[in-house]
């Protein structure tokens, strides 16, 4: 999958402009889900050196975004004039969800075992969970 993955408040605590510290378990996450062979995008509202800074704090941790803040690595916004900032990804991973952010163990179980946050609660509670209709993408290839 190609995933959005936002850095304040989702990687790192909110202290911008400044870096705060890591949410626990974001960086090992993220790294795991590289070595499962998603794709990652940085997708952040920083920019220029505050950016470049927040890139080098995950490169520092042996963590590399297939690309920051765009589509692809070699998309280029000057020769696009139909450029959007939306980026067409698969999933995003944002702090700003509906509900805030699960913890990065139960973010990793829900993509890497293709599950809906409902179904590890019902899990974790040893309850029945709804049965899940399968998406379009599921029926397509599942």
């Amino acid at each position: 999958m190609l995933i959005a993955v936002d850095f304040d408040g989702t990687i790192v605590r909110h202290r911008y402009p400044e870096i705060g510290e890591e949410i626990p378990f974001a960086v090992e996450t993220l790294k795991m889900l590289v070595e499962d062979r998603h794709r990652l995008i940085l997708w952040t509202v920083r920019e220029g050196q505050l950016l470049d800074d927040a890139i080098e704090w995950c490169r520092q941790r042996g963590l590399e975004f297939y690309a920051v803040n765009r589509d692809f690595p070699e998309e280029d916004v000057t020769l696009n004039e139909h450029f959007t900032r939306k980026l067409k990804v698969d999933m995003w991973i944002d702090d700003r969800n509906v509900g805030g952010l699960p913890d990065w163990g139960t973010i990793y179980r829900m993509i890497h075992d293709h599950k809906t946050y409902e179904q590890i609660i019902a899990e974790e509670m040893n309850i029945s969970a709804p049965p899940q209709q399968k998406s379009w993408w599921q029926r397509l290839f599942g």
